[in-house]
């Protein structure tokens, strides 16, 4: 019985080819869609999950209770005795694992190349704590040797050629000097659902012998290394405060006094800085600790993303659905005849659904096709490297079975139910109108532009807002600036002879130097005493010229001059907000002095001057307290370049010529500070693409459902209309007459998704500090638009109906 269900269902699909390819392509086509976003939240939501013993692992990180006007925060980039001492000091502490990422990029050298690679370092036992797969090399042993290499299997192959790689040396320029370096392991390439992430591993041990790591070694105020423990199964360490904070006090005996010292504490209220222990699966989706290796995801992204995914798969769906019901309008007959061959109701429905599960598990091995073919451009749209594996992702197999199967049952059950349900002397008379159907494919027909519509206008103003924060001033000229990474040199003594080179050159404008860059490479903040309260400020140490080369406005007060002693010693320069914070003036704040300075507690810096905030994050947050230095031992790392507009390549040339005149061993290496300033957007501009190419996928689902329901349309108004063309209507006029209503559905469609749309997207942009205001002419714009395909749909089908010959029609009634 069920091959006969199966071979009738084979024979309708190939009597009618055109809809039933329609309708297999569109239910493809958003299940390919829905695969990659569910693809990518599975992705998110299963970070760290593949570590055997991801149960027990933790990461420690310290959090400090918001002050009167702050945020509470926490911090996992802690101290390098920290995971020794927790070993040492709690029974249930079975190992620990410390953890550098890549702060930068180093230079590697091979035999036959100089090129930069992030590097990281780690302990020893990371290959039996974690579960990283090692292909060759053993994982007790991989990092025993202070001067061991540990490499994935990728960064093998782009360095050598090759993953047979054991006992190949590479040199790495650690500090100031290249050090070789022997690669005794090659790991698989890591999962991309993994927050721990390298390209090359070295050992912690041949860290704590650099100058950085003698620095750290004992020292419990020295920061930036990630510590994970991993704990006996069922240890009550991670929630056990007090065991905690006794060890804090152990290891940390004069914070208490030094918080109040600093006004960071009263000595009543609760201690405001803890240790606190993260599982292992949490630090990916959490936004409140900072320094994590592999990166943040806002989960309400990652919801939303799924959320437009289901709308595709729920308009593919109903795309389905309607065209089901105008392929089968033409089978009354066919539903008569069986019938009164003895076919009851539930052998039609079953044969209906076996029809529609039949085109939906067709249409999901499509689909997974079209999915794998557009994975290349997805990842590069998401800016990630997912890969369909069902042995990292097994849920997989289990939503595309019960996608398969409710897509069928839901697509298919409404056409089963009606068409099934005909008397069958009325369905051989003539061809019975789906009269009960009308509510609800043309509710269908709304429901599926609503969706579409609304992700047109959340695409605008993303693009927006998106268009606003890359095009607003940030307060200093962006725009020509080349930023030269010096890190890994000797660029103290570098910078003045790069200067002095390049500055002649009639294309260079002007050269300054910094710690740090400006943008998102990072940020160095310090605090002082106001009040009786620690005020905090980013601070940014400068060589002369840099307000002048980044065309920074200076409001109050004097730039730093050479001349002035004083300058390079305890001066510096404040932007508004500091003094917005402080609740003085540009003038008042002139010789005002920063007492107890944490950056250099030797000295108490004299604002000299007051420049125009500027933006040096995101326009989502405000511009915060700021302040610069020009401090005479200045180290720098980043030297910033204005050059004339126009071609940078004349400029370029020069400013690289420059560089291997001083630094013979190491290529030049730039970005522009525009670029980098972008960068700040890269989650919205991914955020646009991907839900731009959602909403184009939409409205062609869409479009095909309207097509199927137009067709549905015409097939039961067949006899109206030649009775109308015997008559004298012309062809304009049942155009008019089978397109108003489906024109009617697009403008309540209009009304539905215009509320919905604001309402979420208002909701979206209160994240911004800096945003956009919604404009009325994208809803009116994305209206007309949609009315327009809209009616270039319903006129395909609506002339082709309108052409027909009326006798043929007449004839077939």
């Amino acid at each position: 019985m069920i091959k006969h269900y199966f071979n009738i269902a084979v024979r309708n699909l190939f009597r009618q080819k055109i809809l039933a390819f329609i309708n297999v392509f569109g239910l493809s086509a958003g299940l390919a869609c829905f695969t990659l976003f569910l693809l990518y939240a599975v992705n998110e939501f299963t970070f760290d999950r593949f570590h055997k013993n991801a149960k027990d692992i933790y990461r420690v990180y310290e959090w400090t209770q918001g002050q009167p006007g702050q945020e509470a925060r926490g911090d996992a980039g802690l101290y390098m005795p920290l995971g020794p001492a927790m070993k040492h000091d709690f029974p249930d502490v079975e190992n620990y694992v410390r953890f550098q990422g890549a702060l930068d990029k180093k230079f590697v050298k091979t035999s036959d190349r100089t090129t930069q690679i992030p590097v990281a370092f780690a302990d020893p036992q990371i290959f039996t704590v974690f579960s990283f797969k090692l292909l060759s090399g053993s994982p007790t042993n991989a990092l025993a040797e202070p001067r061991n290499a540990v490499l994935t299997k990728s960064k093998a192959i782009d360095l050598f050629g090759t993953t047979d790689v054991l006992g190949k040396t590479l040199e790495i320029k650690i500090e100031d000097r290249f050090e070789p370096f022997t690669v005794v392991g090659v790991a698989e390439n890591i999962p991309s659902n993994s927050s721990i992430r390298f390209d090359i591993l070295l050992s912690f041990d041949y860290l704590q012998t650099t100058g950085f790591g003698k620095m750290a070694v004992n020292n419990w105020s020295f920061s930036g290394f990630q510590n994970y423990i991993l704990l006996t199964h069922g240890s009550s360490l991670v929630n056990d405060p007090q065991r905690l904070s006794k060890f804090r006090k152990k290891y940390l005996p004069d914070e208490e006094a030094q918080l109040k010292q600093y006004g960071a504490w009263d000595g009543r209220s609760p201690y405001p800085v803890s240790f606190r222990l993260q599982p292992i699966r949490d630090i990916h989706t959490t936004l409140t600790i900072r320094d994590s290796p592999g990166g943040h995801i806002d989960t309400k992204t990652v919801w939303m993303l799924l959320s437009i995914a289901t709308g595709i798969l729920l308009i593919a769906c109903i795309n389905f659905t309607t065209l089901a019901i105008g392929r089968s309008a033409g089978r009354l007959k066919e539903i008569g005849l069986r019938k009164v061959l003895g076919a009851n109701r539930k052998k039609l429905i079953f044969q209906f659904l076996a029809e529609s599960l039949l085109l939906s598990v067709f249409s999901l091995l499509l689909g997974l096709v079209m999915a794998q073919m557009l994975l290349p451009y997805f990842n590069q749209l998401a800016g990630k490297e997912l890969v369909f594996s069902f042995t990292q992702y097994p849920e997989l197999i289990g939503f595309f079975a019960g996608i398969s199967i409710l897509a069928g049952i839901l697509s298919g059950i409404y056409p089963a139910l009606i068409l099934s349900g005909f008397d069958p002397v009325e369905s051989l008379k003539r061809k019975i109108k789906l009269g009960g159907s009308n509510i609800f494919t043309n509710s269908l027909v709304s429901v599926q532009f609503a969706l579409s519509i609304v992700l047109i206008i959340s695409t605008i103003i993303i693009l927006q807002q998106l268009n606003f924060m890359r095009s607003k001033n940030p307060g200093f000229n962006k725009e020509n600036i080349v930023v030269i990474d010096a890190d890994g040199t000797d660029a103290k003594k570098i910078f003045p002879l790069f200067k002095q080179q390049a500055s002649s050159n009639s294309h260079i404008i002007g050269i300054t130097a910094s710690d740090i860059a400006l943008g998102e490479e990072g940020y160095n903040s310090s605090g002082f005493e106001y009040n009786g309260k620690n005020e905090q400020v980013f601070h940014y140490k400068t060589s002369p010229d840099y307000i002048n080369v980044t065309g920074m406005q200076l409001i109050a007060g004097r730039d730093f001059n050479s001349l002035v002693a004083t300058d390079t010693i305890s001066s510096v320069i404040v932007n508004e907000s500091l003094v917005t914070n402080l609740g003085l003036t540009n003038e008042k704040i002139l010789g005002f002095r920063l007492k107890g300075y944490s950056a250099d507690e030797s000295r108490t810096p004299v604002v000299i001057g007051v420049v125009k905030n500027f933006n040096y994050f995101s326009l989502k947050q405000q511009v915060k307290p700021m302040l610069f230095g020009q401090p005479v031992d200045l180290v720098p790392s980043k030297f910033f370049v204005r050059i004339k507009p126009g071609d940078p390549a004349i400029a370029l040339q020069v400013l690289d010529k420059a560089w291997k005149n001083i630094v013979t061993d190491i290529p030049m290496k730039y970005n522009f500070l525009d670029d980098s300033l972008d960068n700040f957007y890269r989650s919205e501009i991914r955020l646009s693409g991907i839900i731009g190419w959602a909403a184009g996928i939409s409205i062609f689902l869409a479009c095909l459902g309207l097509l199927g329901l137009t067709a549905l349309s015409a097939v039961n108004r067949t006899r109206e209309i030649g009775i109308r063309k015997v008559l004298g209507a012309s062809t304009r006029i049942i155009v008019q007459l089978i397109s108003k209503d489906f024109l009617r559905l697009v403008t309540i469609a209009l009304l539905i998704a215009a509320p919905l749309a604001w309402y979420f997207m208002n909701k979206w942009l209160q994240d911004y500090a800096y945003r956009i205001r919604i404009q009325w002419w994208v809803f009116a714009i994305t209206g007309l638009g949609a009315l327009l395909i809209a009616l270039g749909t319903i006129s395909f089908q609506a002339i082709k109906a309108a052409i027909a010959n009326p006798v043929k029609s007449l004839r077939t009634e």
